[in-house]
Formats: C-alpha cells, sequence, structure tokens
C-alpha cells in the first residue's frame, strides 16, 4: 500500500464525519476538483483504507438501550481455540463489538441488549456456551457519555 499524503487523510477525515457529503462538498474541503478526488477516494477504498459507508443508528430508539460489557477468560488460548471462540462469538447478534485483549483476560465484548433480562439470557444461553469460556465478568453501562461517530 502507498503512503497517505495530507488531501487522503483530509478525504478520510471528511468522510469519517460525514459520509453521506456529496463528492462536489468533499472535494471543495480538501481542495481538489471532483475527477481526482474521486479517484482519490477510489484507490483508498480499493487499498482498503476506507472499508464501507454505514448509517450511525440511534439504538436507545430500537429498543436497545441496555450495554454490557463482558470480561471472558478462555480455558485454552491455542490457535484452534481462539478461532473457535472467534467464529462462534461473530454469531452472536447482540455482540456489538469483540475485541482479543493482552492482561489479565482474553477477550472484551460489548454487548447490546433491550433491558437486564435480555441480558442475562445472553450471557446464560449464548455467551456462557462459547468455546473454551472459562470466567465472565459483567460491566453494566450506567450512561453511554460518548459513541464515535455521534
Amino acid at each position: 500500500m502507498g503512503q497517505l499524503d495530507r488531501a487522503d487523510l483530509q478525504i478520510i477525515q471528511e468522510l469519517r464525519e460525514n459520509a453521506r457529503i456529496t463528492l462536489t462538498e468533499l472535494a471543495a474541503r480538501v481542495g481538489l476538483s471532483k475527477t481526482p478526488c474521486q479517484l482519490r477516494m477510489r484507490r483508498l477504498e480499493e487499498q482498503g483504507y476506507i472499508t464501507g459507508y454505514t448509517a450511525l443508528v440511534d439504538q436507545s430508539k430500537l429498543g436497545l438501550s441496555h450495554i454490557s460489557f463482558v470480561q471472558i477468560t478462555l480455558n485454552d488460548t491455542s490457535s484452534k481455540a481462539l478461532t473457535a471462540f472467534n467464529k462462534a462469538a461473530l454469531k452472536i447478534a447482540e455482540v456489538e463489538q469483540c475485541h482479543m485483549i493482552a492482561g489479565g483476560f482474553d477477550y472484551l465484548l460489548k454487548i447490546r441488549t433491550k433491558d437486564m433480562a435480555s441480558y442475562r439470557m445472553v450471557l446464560g444461553e449464548k455467551i456462557s456456551a462459547l468455546p473454551h469460556v472459562l470466567q465472565t465478568s459483567t460491566f453494566v453501562v450506567m450512561e453511554n457519555v460518548r459513541d464515535i461517530g455521534l
């Protein structure tokens, strides 16, 4: 992959702030004409710097305002066990984020559900049943102060 220059970085920043910006407005903000701006966007997409465009949704308006973070310790951290855990975790719709962690536990999951009762069901029936789970520890979000993009 090539190196990014000032214009590439500006394009990325502008799109992070507003992915619905028109090409004309984007080009004006980064100081390029439309065609070079469009070519740079296409190159950034092809090289994997821009991986997609999405709508940010207010999850609480959809009835999904309960957020919990779950620390997970596995009983086996071999490559095979990690792969099995990763594949299974991706299948749980309530898992909004899944991160492998270097530290006192192995994974940190962000779980979004409608309420505590539904979280308890997800924890008991889905998360605890993931391959190689030895221990879980839950942290319930009291207030969502900031989400990226909101």
